[in-house]
């Protein structure tokens, strides 16, 4: 991978149905701008990376370890490794950007899609 690139460029990949992200990666980090279709849901679960994140639009209702929240654009959260956590995706849908780490080695076996203009205007 090239050490600059272009959101539009890169490839999709369906985390769950109704959620996909565009990755980019490094040696100890992985970042990933997540679209999730409205009234998506993220189903709980947990893992070994570390997570922080933030809305970039739409809303989203997060519960990590037990504690629920309302996200909108601008809202931040933060996920210690192993804690179990879900998303319910508001009725418009919601556009996030997250880092992990360590890198999330677990998603480079999904398949990837082709390119595609992303959902949030601003980046096209």
């Amino acid at each position: 991978m090239s050490t600059f690139g272009e959101l539009e460029n890169l490839p999709t990949r369906e985390i769950w149905k109704g959620v996909t992200a565009r990755v980019v990666q490094s040696e100890l980090v992985t970042m990933a701008i997540v679209e999730l279709e409205p009234n998506s849901v993220v189903p709980q679960h947990h893992h070994v990376n570390e997570q922080l994140g933030f809305v970039i639009e739409g809303s989203v209702v997060f519960t990590v370890g037990g504690e629920r929240r309302e996200c909108a654009p601008g809202s931040t959260w933060r996920i210690l490794a192993d804690v179990p956590h879900d998303v319910q995706v508001g009725p418009e849908g919601a556009v996030v950007a997250e880092v992990y780490s360590p890198v999330r080695a677990d998603w480079a076996a999904l398949p990837e899609s082709a390119p595609q203009p992303p959902r949030w205007p601003d980046l096209q």
